[in-house]
């Protein structure tokens, strides 16, 4: 199947403080709607309460796809329900193989054309969050491998961000309590980075970020890691980049636009052709 669906796409997200559509900042639905915008596929968004994650994955039948240190489910977004092929897919980048496979010429084709993706995180960080693993199996491991290396380089260093979470104020109480909960810690402003630990993580940040600016900056015609043509790994670090232009101050987010020659910026800017919230 190439041509858009029949019937919508229901595409699930996280609902943030109004207006919805300005305050969207999870990185991970933002692959999915930067993909589905990509491929000019029909679509309509459900927002869900951080919350109620675990009970609309549940309910719709669609199970974890990461799990906590100590083996427990984690719950998140994106899901994608396609009623014209019944298919559910719980996972950002097994939505984008998804859409890829079902819909290959859709929109502006190829989401997974060929390239080497060589950014890797030279260190180990402490992080709190379950990231995607590589899947077994997956058609595009040069994809996969570059997904999960971005994850871990922005995650590391997300808590720059954290305390700009523009919370939706009817589940803000319990979306903190649950970002304390999955953290293991005691309240929610131990979230808060601050003055001299602030700059190091800035600085850590910066330095993490430079092995990916390097890629962007082999072809310079234009604003994607294939200089005019963008794929699915633009996606990945743009939907990151998203969320910060949300979540930090708008001094620091000038500050991320500066580093390396501006590339982020420049990809950041280039990615709004689609960031339609539908």
């Amino acid at each position: 199947m190439s041509a858009n669906p029949p019937v919508p796409i229901s595409f699930y997200d996280i609902i943030m403080r109004p207006p919805v559509e300005e305050n969207a900042c999870s990185p991970n639905p933002w692959k999915t709607r930067y993909a589905l915008n990509f491929k000019r596929l029909s679509y309509t968004t459900t927002w869900v309460h951080l919350p109620d994650i675990a009970n609309v994955r549940k309910g719709l039948g669609v199970p974890a796809c990461r799990k906590f240190a100590d083996g427990t489910d984690f719950y998140t977004l994106p899901i994608i329900v396609d009623p014209s092929t019944g298919a559910k897919v719980g996972d950002s980048l097994e939505i984008a193989i998804y859409l890829q496979k079902t819909y290959p010429d859709a929109g502006e084709g190829d989401l997974f054309p060929e390239q080497k993706l060589d950014f890797t995180v030279g260190q180990e960080f402490s992080i709190l969050i379950p990231l995607t693993a590589i899947p077994e199996g997956c058609p595009y491991p040069e994809y996969a491998r570059f997904n999960a290396h971005v994850d871990a380089a922005f995650t590391a260093h997300v808590g720059l961000g954290v305390a700009g979470l523009p919370f939706h104020p009817d589940s803000e109480e319990a979306s903190r309590a649950e970002f304390v909960r999955r953290a293991g810690v005691q309240k929610f402003e131990d979230f808060i980075v601050e003055g001299e630990a602030r700059t190091k993580l800035k600085e850590s940040f910066r330095t993490t970020l430079k092995g990916l600016a390097d890629l962007f900056q082999r072809d310079t015609s234009g604003p994607f890691l294939m200089g005019k043509r963008i794929s699915y790994a633009d996606i990945i670090v743009g939907a990151w980049l998203k969320m910060l232009s949300i979540t930090l101050s708008k001094d620091e987010w000038e500050e991320l636009r500066g580093w390396h020659s501006g590339v982020f910026a420049q990809l950041h800017d280039s990615l709004q052709k689609y960031a339609e919230v539908k």
